[in-house]
């Protein structure tokens, strides 16, 4: 199974990338750098939810309903080539203050403090790779044959990427998700979540794009 890694260096994942950095007129170098850090943080949020049956249930029951079928990802030059739509847009919000919650403006901002994007240009990033992100995993259910709760934590965690890495990775998101938000950890947290240690997101996935 492909991970995210694969997705952004994917000639899939340069013409998503490309598209993101069109709708907000920011580099595509910026773009796939915030894009790199963002995705897994919100996979991670994904599977921290997942980890109650509830989460896992509301999970597989929007993957399964065909709104998130992948088809979104079938066709990226007709999705960026007028602008986003606003469905599109609103749908990201919807997925966002699901996974987030009250967390979101602290993801943007450490995001935002990160990548030196403003935290409003990094919302709308965060809006457009959402519906995308679901499209993914989506089409990876269907790949997988996954078809009940059980099935979803293993597929976002084959997605993340396996072993060892893989779990420090998600305790730094649930640290970093779980902050309370005074500003000192969550800089720290954010810090070695969103690159910078080797064993993080940044270890995975940092350098993709020469950062």
């Amino acid at each position: 199974m492909s991970g995210l890694l694969d997705l952004l260096s994917s000639p899939m994942g340069k013409q998503l990338i490309s598209g993101v950095a069109g709708q907000t007129g920011q580099s595509t170098d910026q773009t796939g750098s915030v894009l790199s850090m963002a995705l897994p943080v919100l996979l991670g949020a994904m599977k921290k939810n997942a980890a109650t049956p509830e989460g896992a249930q509301g999970l597989m029951s929007a993957l399964s309903s065909g709104k998130h079928d992948g088809g979104i990802l079938d066709n990226l030059s007709g999705l960026f080539g007028g602008g986003v739509d606003q469905s599109v847009m609103d749908d990201g919000a919807g997925i966002l203050g699901h996974i987030l919650g009250g967390k979101q403006p602290q993801v943007e901002n450490a995001l935002s403090s990160k990548s030196g994007m403003d935290a409003g240009t990094i919302g709308t990033i965060l809006k457009v790779a959402a519906p995308l992100l679901m499209g993914y995993l989506g089409k990876q259910t269907k790949q997988s044959n996954v078809s009940d709760a059980n099935g979803i934590g293993d597929l976002l965690g084959s997605v993340m990427g396996g072993g060892q890495s893989a779990n420090k990775q998600q305790s730094l998101i649930e640290s970093f998700l779980d902050s309370d938000g005074d500003g000192s950890i969550l800089d720290d947290v954010a810090s070695m979540a969103l690159g910078g240690k080797s064993g993080g997101i940044g270890g995975l996935l940092g350098g993709l794009f020469g950062k």
